[in-house]
């Protein structure tokens, strides 16, 4: 009696803590007199007496108490914590009824318990009021309080799953519908639950939503509602289309070169969008040796397939691009980029052995598969075997655990390590289960103990190792994701399981997180934006090209020269970058090539190229290109000018594309280009010296930069006003100086 007396005053004074500092309210209507919003039911008890788990704790989640701001912080909110959105029922049934000596709560008189009285204001509470005092909400709570705080019986029925009417559907301008969210439940009863849901929207600029009721903008566009309940979340995905209607014969005559196509047009097809025209030779054949190779055509190569006649000359391209040595450091260079640890932390010989190692599995176009398992299953001195620097550089079971399930799976589980994570279904549980395939591994030699000796070390496994919950200390055994993993063998290297597992036809994620990364290297933007983050509230904006492109990953062997192959051979690569006034806003449809900065290495090495003035690096050897860099910290202010990654700073790196004040000035300006296209022995100097007329100077430079002839004003215009220089090496100069400032040069187009 005694406890049950103390519980409820505890209770009320603990939970206005609780509720305190709440910013997210409780979706409400937006009554607007063009739109009446149609009535909302109140929330009801899912089954006989209201409990903690159905009824209450959808209550606290919609009115934001768990909420990141809020006590759901991994502190709490002075002195009251709570579980992120409600996902550790247990910790917050203890937090509330028997934490802070049971004061939150008052059974004997519930009204009077701190947590209704701070939700509604009755006691100052900073969050405001959360509550309306005798809505269908304050009744849930205090029916519960009164009838003993119950949990949720071994009778009571489980939260199976969430629908939302309507389907996902295009949505006309300026048009306004009214989602409803249906909660089903394991007894086979379904609650309305629309009011306790929470909903957001990716592109509130284009689709806005608030309680439900989703308000499409004047814009065209596409945007992706996030809808969750409790631990369930949807995305229920819409477009505007583009204003005007567009004839279906247009679409159904479009040429498909293979899958990719018909899935790329019938996505236009829905949004109105028309495709911009194919790219012109010259531009195809610069974009296909910058994607390939990472360099630029000589002037002879671009004669050659300017002047070729073949109806296949574009496939035969690719084809002998693909077959040159440069494709393999080129396409290294963006996987170590992914890799390559910091040097500083685990020394030169294992960042270079890790290097080489990348190197040599693009050189003999290992299948990617392959490629995942050695590096994941790798051991031994990382002196000798690079792929075992991964684990020299992430040396515990939770540092590997982020990198692996974000590049081969896309799957970011950094969250869940400390807590649920907010967007998705993965808790602490499923994070530390995963790192227990990682608990064996472990190192022996001199290692990288500060201060660095870049000594050898030897990556083994180890008879036994174990992870534990952090919280709970209970000991997790190795656990997939999810799906099934095929059991350890006693004595066996758990890593291997994991690899299988990983790599398994059956496991989506590995296809469609590589195909999607490639996918945005040549066509500028992935399929699911950024490229690894593959999850329920961040879809792919075509997810039948995602599968498509999957399918045929896995089919072919997980072939990664015959997947770039298949995307170059499509049709919508090869469109141009040129918008037309229907694809003019479109940036995730590919309607139209999307223009991208050319790669720091690659801009680089093109301008040696061009002005046939080799850069020197120091402490590689002469003649070394920058794409064939094995380390950050060899000095280069170019590169670090154009966005190459920190030494300092950990995988995996994602470069980023935006052009910067520093860059252009850097090419306008910097003494070491200028010393470039002034050399006397470079290009420029030679073409001076040439017996060529100003013409066939001025078209030789436009093959070196640009891939292409100039145009009949251009021609005529820029040889008058070089002829008419009275210094032809300057006027060479100042020619290649202009053209190499302009964005043609600097970007793929």
């Amino acid at each position: 009696m005694v406890r049950a007396h103390r519980q409820p005053a505890l209770f009320v004074l603990a939970l206005a803590v609780l509720l305190a500092g709440c910013w997210l309210s409780l979706p409400a209507a937006a009554n607007t007199p063009d739109v009446p919003l149609p009535a909302e039911p109140a929330p009801t008890i899912v089954s006989g007496e209201p409990n903690f788990e159905l009824d209450v704790l959808p209550v606290l989640t919609a009115t934001g108490c768990n909420a990141g701001a809020c006590h759901g912080k991994a502190r709490g909110q002075n002195g009251f914590a709570l579980s992120l959105l409600g996902f550790d029922a247990a910790f917050d049934y203890s937090s509330i009824v028997e934490q802070a000596h049971g004061r939150r709560v008052f059974p004997a008189a519930p009204n009077n318990s701190l947590l209704l009285r701070k939700a509604t204001l009755g006691m100052p509470h900073g969050g405001g009021e959360r509550i309306n005092p005798g809505s269908a909400e304050y009744e849930i709570i205090r029916r519960w309080i009164a009838t003993g705080m119950p949990r949720a019986g071994a009778s009571a029925p489980t939260l199976d799953r969430i629908v939302v009417e309507p389907d996902p559907h295009v949505m006309p301008a300026d048009s306004v519908e009214q989602l409803k969210v249906l909660a089903h439940y394991s007894d086979s009863s379904v609650r309305d639950v629309t009011r306790l849901t929470n909903f957001s929207s990716s592109e509130p600029g284009v689709v806005s939503v608030e309680g439900g009721l989703v308000r499409a903008g004047h814009l065209p566009g596409e945007a992706t509602l996030t809808i969750r309940y409790m631990n369930h979340i949807i995305p229920w995905n819409t477009a505007i289309p583009i204003e005007g209607s567009v004839e279906a014969e247009l679409y159904a005559n479009l040429p498909r070169r293979n899958f990719i196509d018909g899935h790329v047009w019938d996505k236009l097809q829905t949004v109105g969008i028309v495709p911009s025209e194919p790219a012109a030779d010259h531009t195809f054949l610069r974009r296909a040796y910058l994607d390939v190779i990472g360099k630029v055509p000589t002037p002879e190569e671009s004669r050659a397939f300017l002047s070729s006649t073949s109806p296949v000359k574009r496939e035969e391209l690719i084809d002998s691009l693909l077959a040159r040595p440069e494709y393999a450091d080129y396409w290294a260079n963006k996987w170590v980029d992914l890799l390559r640890p910091n040097p500083y932390r685990v020394g030169i010989k294992p960042t270079m052995a890790l290097d080489a190692w990348v190197r040599q599995a693009f050189r003999e176009n290992r299948p990617y598969d392959q490629f995942v398992r050695d590096l994941l299953t790798a051991q031994g001195s990382a002196w000798r075997n690079g792929a075992a620097t991964l684990f020299r550089d992430r040396r515990t079971p939770d540092e590997i655990t982020t990198v692996v399930s974000q590049l081969f799976l896309g799957i970011r589980l950094e969250c869940a390590k400390c807590h649920h994570h907010p967007f998705e279904v993965w808790g602490q549980d499923d994070f530390y289960s995963f790192a227990a395939y990682f608990s064996r591994v472990t190192h022996k030699g001199e290692g990288i103990s500060p201060p660095i000796s870049g000594g050898e070390e030897i990556v083994y496994v180890a008879e036994s190792g174990s992870v534990k919950h952090p919280i709970t200390g209970e000991v997790l055994p190795p656990r997939p994701l999810f799906g099934e993993a095929r059991p350890i063998a006693e004595g066996e290297d758990p890593r291997i399981a994991l690899a299988e597992w990983i790599t398994s036809p059956d496991n989506k994620y590995f296809a469609q997180v590589a195909v999607n990364r490639v996918w945005a290297e040549l066509m500028g933007r992935g399929i699911v934006d950024p490229v690894d983050d593959l999850r329920a509230t961040n879809p792919p904006s075509n997810p039948a090209l995602l599968e498509a492109l999957a399918s045929d990953f896995r089919a072919q062997g997980y072939d990664l020269k015959k997947l770039i192959r298949r995307i170059m051979t499509s049709e919508v690569y090869a469109l141009s970058s040129t918008p037309n006034e229907r694809n003019l806003s479109d940036t995730r449809n590919y309607s139209r090539h999307y223009r991208s900065r050319l790669r720091a290495e690659v801009l680089l090495d093109a301008i040696s190229d061009i002005t046939g003035v080799q850069e020197e690096f120091g402490g590689m050897p002469q003649g070394t290109r920058s794409m064939e860099i094995w380390t950050h910290r060899v000095e280069s202010l170019f590169l670090d000018a154009f966005g190459r990654p920190d030494a300092n700073q950990d995988p995996p790196y994602e470069r980023q594309p935006d052009s910067t004040i520093v860059q252009a000035l850097h090419l306008m300006n910097a003494p070491a280009l200028h010393k470039k296209v002034s050399n006397e022995h470079g290009t420029a100097a030679k073409l001076a010296a040439s017996d060529k007329p100003a013409e066939a100077v001025v078209e030789e430079l436009y093959l070196l930069l640009y891939s292409r002839l100039p145009g009949d004003a251009e021609r005529t215009e820029v040889s008058n006003a070089f002829a008419a220089m009275p210094d032809r090496k300057q006027a060479t100069e100042d020619l290649m100086w202009a053209l190499m400032n302009t964005p043609e040069f600097m970007f793929k187009d």
